[in-house]
């Protein structure tokens, strides 16, 4: 009784420090957005709210707070409230299935850097990642708004097809590693000593595309387009209900799913254990805020696709790329 209650308290500070430190970090990359596009575009960014512009997240989430927040008159009022639920809620419940390293001792007791340590957490991922869309398709249903609508439909468009892409991108990663377990699948290219990203090259590219796409990120915001669907589809969104949309779709999404990439393609937490018994916790961060950056970088950089440009590469190109590679993998790895 005593290993249970020792477990369920291990679970809940796990969680509590997932959901603080992830919603801080995911407030936080607004900021670092806002400095890295100024940086790009030759301008300052956020400089006057506290040193360096530090405090302009905080001032953010004051001014959004103490917004009016009006609700349409003709808007579907639970749904209208459930798609802001449906927007953050399965972008953290990603984080559930990430190890964020190996497994220590404290106070003699094991301890798993990871809230839900499943041998089906692949599964998990694309479940909750399918989940996602529901929170832009009801916001721009529940609004009774055509831009809205359109917005929201849009979305469900991309989705639809690059999760097709993203699941026969991961098959590859699934065959080498013989487990959908996240934790395994590290432990499988450590064992190997080479990461899934030498074999599986072609697959990690299209899912680099595929995040991008689940994350309505640029050169895939096509559900957002603020110069054709003023905002899209949370707009008829006000206060800090507004704000939810963008750091869950935006940021958490992005980390969450640049956490599993490390997972799948980048060996995880393994690397040199050049910062002492901190190495594979750090090394993990490091190649996670890595790809965030990347995120970030693509969309002060590219344009934007037309939506049918969209459909038309996650389809006729993504999609045929990534059965290709998935034969390809089984091939070699069952009679090579």
């Amino acid at each position: 009784m005593t290993e249970f209650w020792v477990s369920l308290l291990i679970t809940v500070i796990k969680v509590l420090v997932v959901l603080g430190v992830f919603l801080g970090v995911g407030a936080y990359l607004t900021w670092f957005e806002r400095k890295l596009a100024g940086h790009i575009q030759a301008r300052l960014g956020p400089k006057l709210v506290g040193p360096f512009g530090l405090l302009q997240p905080l001032a953010d989430g004051l001014k959004l707070l103490t917004k009016e927040s009006i609700v349409p008159a003709n808007a579907d009022k639970v749904v209208y409230y459930l798609a802001v639920v449906l927007a953050v809620v399965p972008a953290l419940m990603l984080f559930a299935v990430i190890p964020f390293g190996p497994s220590f001792k404290l106070f003699g007791v094991e301890v798993k850097p990871i809230v839900a340590d499943v041998n089906i957490a692949v599964l998990l991922v694309f479940a909750f990642g399918s989940l996602l869309v529901y929170g832009t398709i009801f916001s721009g249903w529940a609004s009774n708004s055509k831009y809205a609508f359109i917005g929201s439909l849009r979305k469900a468009a991309v989705i639809i097809g690059y999760e097709v892409v993203l699941g026969f991108s991961v098959l590859g990663v699934i065959l080498l590693a013989g487990t959908m377990s996240t934790t395994g699948i590290v432990q499988a290219q450590i064992e190997r000593g080479v990461w899934f990203i030498v074999y599986q090259p072609i697959a990690f590219v299209l899912y680099l595309f595929c995040m991008l796409a689940e994350s309505g990120r640029v050169p895939f915001d096509i559900q957002e387009a603020e110069a054709e669907l003023v905002t899209g589809y949370n707009v008829e969104y006000g206060g800090m209900r507004f704000g939810v949309f963008p750091l869950a779709e935006w940021y958490l999404n992005v980390m969450a799913l640049s956490a599993i990439a490390v997972v799948l393609f980048l060996g995880g937490w393994s690397g040199p254990r050049i910062f002492g018994p901190l190495s594979p916790y750090l090394w993990f961060l490091i190649k996670m805020f890595g790809l965030v950056f990347f995120v970030l970088w693509l969309h002060w950089t590219l344009p934007r696709f037309q939506a049918k440009d969209i459909t038309e590469i996650g389809w006729k190109i993504m999609l045929p790329l990534a059965v290709i590679n998935v034969v390809i993998t089984a091939f070699v790895y069952y009679f090579v």
